[in-house]
């Protein structure tokens, strides 16, 4: 039985549990006065908007230069794949696969992930209640590695500056890159996970 067959409603402010009031329009938190409302209003709108931006940003993302390297007078532009790439040649493969893992398949991951989610609970598809959870909570936990690259050149912007000699700049690709990750960790936050509950019936009876 979900909490609202029960007439319970959720702040999403304090967690608090709140009896069902239909004659309150709006409802408030019994707690804290927050408005609580029994789905988050637009929430399936709201992540669509949020993750099909960050679609169109991961393009940009990973074709632009995410960082400049300049020694003694001469630049190279490296975008997230280069990067990878040169790692590889310099026999650097952990960090490679570091880069590549946190850079390019997680963002990746969610994207499709959030996507995949968004239309199974849209369509009704045949996806149990356990499966879209399992998925959504994973998508929470690996957002918070997506940001290693604009972390490393955060680090190599402030620590390497010696004027002419040697120098590293941040690219156009980081600014969309970084866009990319806090869009999709919005689209997770703004997704009502209770509306995976609410196909339970429709999609798998015995879940």
């Amino acid at each position: 039985m979900r909490a609202i067959d029960a007439g319970l409603l959720i702040c999403h402010e304090c967690h608090q549990l709140n009896r069902h009031d239909p004659e309150a329009h709006p409802q408030l938190c019994t707690r804290c006065g927050a408005h609580v409302h029994a789905r988050r209003p637009n929430s399936l709108v709201r992540t669509w908007a949020l993750l099909i931006t960050a679609a169109v940003l991961y393009i940009p993302a990973n074709l632009l230069p995410i960082m400049t390297v300049n020694s003694l007078g001469s630049g190279q532009s490296d975008t997230i794949m280069s990067g990878v790439l040169e790692l590889v040649h310099l026999g650097m493969f952990p960090i490679a696969a570091v880069v590549f893992i946190a850079s390019i398949l997680v963002p990746t991951f969610k994207l499709v992930g959030i996507a995949l989610l968004l239309y199974s609970v849209q369509r009704h598809q045949p996806m149990s209640a356990r499966q879209r959870i399992l998925m959504y909570r994973f998508i929470e936990w690996i957002g918070r590695w997506s940001m290693l690259d604009i972390f490393v050149i955060a680090v190599l912007v402030a620590v390497v500056n010696f004027g002419s000699l040697a120098s590293i700049l941040p690219g156009y690709g980081a600014t969309a890159f970084a866009s990319v990750v806090v869009l999709t960790m919005l689209a997770a936050l703004t997704f009502d996970p209770r509306l995976i509950w609410d196909n339970t019936e429709l999609d798998d009876p015995h879940e």
